[in-house]
């Protein structure tokens, strides 16, 4: 029996879900998910490696291979085949900010959460010295 698949640590849901060529659209879409598109993300955006990568996701560095490679694969497919490609699904978690394993700067989350303070902070000084 199968170990069961282990929810990954995602810093935030991918602004655009879906893109498609111009032009008639060729068979059914390619489905990334979300876990796979944080691997991409996080690998060739952000530049961390493959065992940063994968205690971000909070998996070993070979399932975030395995991951990476599969989310490559599907790219590809919708890349040469002429296919739409949609985000969604798979086994993930928003991370919650608190995550000690953020690499390189602070995550999306966390950032939202101290602009949010600061705003929300800078406002209240404001409205006291207004009265």
């Amino acid at each position: 029996m199968p170990r069961p698949t282990k929810c990954r640590r995602v810093c935030r849901f991918p602004e655009t879900r879906e893109f498609s060529t111009l032009g008639e659209r060729v068979g059914e879409p390619v489905i990334l998910t979300v876990d796979e598109y944080e691997a991409i993300r996080l690998i060739d955006k952000e530049e961390l490696n493959q065992e940063e990568c994968g205690t971000q996701l909070g998996v070993g560095r070979t399932t975030a291979q395995k991951i990476y490679e599969t989310a490559r694969r599907k790219l590809a497919d919708a890349l040469v085949l002429g296919r739409s490609l949609k985000i969604e699904g798979g086994d993930f978690y928003l991370c919650n900010g608190n995550s000690e394993f953020c690499y390189k700067r602070d995550c999306a989350k966390r950032q939202q959460k101290n602009e949010y303070k600061i705003e929300k902070c800078d406002n209240i000084t404001e409205r006291k010295q207004s009265v």
